[in-house]
């Protein structure tokens, strides 16, 4: 898996997030060994980090429970953040 597809899986999730690249980027942390996902909404941005073997169940269409709730949280904690 790269994370272009990654990000797409994400965006096919949440079609609302935007482009990859822009809204949400996606990048493998070697140091931290897991994704990180970056969500950009307006002047504001959050990260959080998914585990490789959840992003690995949901890109082969076995489970998407655990990235489900982690962008979803990450979604609401960015729409609940006072605008800049």
């Amino acid at each position: 898996m790269n994370k272009k597809e990654l990000c797409d899986k994400i965006r096919t999730l949440y079609p609302d997030i935007g482009e990859c690249g822009i809204d949400v980027n996606v990048a493998y942390d070697d140091a931290n060994d897991r994704w990180t996902v970056h969500l950009k909404k307006d002047k504001k941005e959050l990260k959080t980090f998914l585990e490789p073997d959840d992003a690995d169940l949901c890109m082969e269409g076995k489970q998407c429970m655990s990235l489900g709730i982690e962008i979803n949280q990450l979604k609401d904690s960015i729409d609940r953040m006072p605008s800049q």
